[in-house]
């Protein structure tokens, strides 16, 4: 059949439906275009101290523009158990999404040698709904001082911090720990201090929570180290693989204050999402006693 029997046979209508059928073949064999992040935009950002044997120091890690803090990070170097972290605050408010987080430490004990502390900022593109929560312990001379930071409802924590007021120096905390689990996403955050040295002044623990909107995959994920009378140890918590790391916490068990978390970095780049934290700690005190540290990783789809 010629080409002009063909079209009169099948005549415009005809035509019209090849032509739908065709676009119709293209759209089932096109391939799918790849699913957005849960946390896009995901990277880690340092800023660290200059280095020197002052009795304290404090940094700021900044977003870059554009940006959203969602969890947060710190590194102390060259302290070894003798420089307690006092201050690990993001900024932003209850209806403020928050962009940086500043690092305050003070020495424990008077030591002659020269450390840096460094902030870490975890940052994302935009989330919806994010602030950031507080919530205070009691003000008073008691030895242990707690306090918990809860989203609000229907939010979801993305990464927290804490604050130790009036104590300068003389406090550790103990539990810096999300809530969540391997199947469900942390809400909260509790933080617990005890006093390193007998402290007669009135002092104040105040958690924060970094909050947002449900987060796909959102999960926290718990890594324990070992349990003995060592003086130092450390522990990583990974994320698992198709996930990435938004936010992180530690819990130190049996040291009631003895021990100094020293690092609490979480890997990554200015241009490398972060998918696992590290936790390392010292005691501060000589500590016969049996203790050991979990990290806490809090992890979303990629």
């Amino acid at each position: 059949m010629s080409d002009q029997r063909a079209f009169r046979c099948f005549g415009t209508r005809g035509l019209a439906l090849a032509l739908v059928l065709g676009v119709a073949a293209a759209i089932v064999v096109a391939p799918a275009g790849p699913a957005s992040a849960a946390v896009p935009g995901l990277v880690r950002i340092s800023a660290t101290s200059p280095g020197s044997s002052d009795d304290f120091r404090s940094v700021t890690a900044t977003c870059p523009a554009g940006k959203v803090l969602v969890g947060t990070g710190y590194e102390i170097t060259g302290g070894t158990g003798e420089v307690v972290v006092d201050d690990f605050t993001p900024n932003g408010g209850p209806a403020t999404a928050p962009t940086a987080v500043t690092v305050g430490a003070y020495e424990a004990d008077p030591t002659t040698a020269n450390w840096t502390v460094t902030a870490y900022a975890v940052c994302a593109d935009p989330l919806a709904g994010l602030v950031r929560i507080s919530a205070a312990s009691s003000t008073d001379s008691n030895d242990f001082h707690s306090a918990t930071a809860a989203c609000p409802t229907g939010k979801v924590m993305t990464g927290a911090g804490f604050e130790l007021t009036g104590v300068t120096g003389e406090a550790v905390v103990d539990d810096f720990r999300p809530n969540g689990s391997i199947a469900s996403a942390p809400t909260a955050v509790t933080v617990g201090a005890y006093e390193a040295d007998t402290f007669v002044g009135n002092w104040t623990a105040t958690a924060y929570a970094i909050c947002a909107n449900p987060v796909p995959g959102l999960i926290r994920v718990t890594a324990t180290s070992a349990l003995d009378s060592a003086d130092f140890r450390n522990v990583t918590a990974t994320c698992p693989n198709g996930s990435l790391l938004t936010g992180a916490g530690f819990e130190v068990n049996g040291a009631t204050g003895e021990a100094v978390v020293d690092d609490f970095s979480p890997n990554g780049g200015a241009a490398t999402a972060p998918t696992s934290v590290i936790s390392g700690a010292y005691e501060e005190d000589a500590f016969a006693g049996n203790w050991d540290l979990r990290s806490y990783a809090i992890c979303a789809d990629r």
